[in-house]
């Protein structure tokens, strides 16, 4: 299971380098790195910022997750050769694409089941 939604995920990077200005993917093996750097990081990273920042959470609905996983993204165009964002805008908007997938396909994956 772990690996389709890899395997979703690194799809849909390499999609959206495809279609979104400023998002640079240049191989589908670049996509599958950014991939599974960007998941090990969002599982580790993302709940320690969400446990600081709680009261910011709380105050925004939720809505700077979109912000820490746009960061996290952004952080990891900046060390994988072959993956470039321009800004944050960019990265921000990849990250409500990835995480709308996402969502729809651990939907589908567990209606499956």
């Amino acid at each position: 299971m772990i690996i389709i939604r890899w395997l979703i995920i690194a799809l849909t990077v390499f999609l959206i380098g495809w279609y979104m200005p400023g998002f640079v993917v240049e191989s589908l093996y670049t996509a599958l790195i950014v991939a599974a750097i960007f998941g090990v990081l969002n599982a580790i990273i993302r709940p320690i910022l969400m446990l600081f920042t709680l009261p910011v959470t709380i105050l925004t609905l939720g809505l700077s997750t979109f912000i820490f996983s746009a960061l996290i993204l952004w952080f990891v165009a900046s060390f994988v050769q072959g993956f470039s964002i321009d800004g944050f805008a960019t990265a921000f908007i990849a990250a409500i694409i990835i995480w709308l997938v996402s969502f729809v396909s651990n939907g589908v994956l567990k209606a499956t089941k």
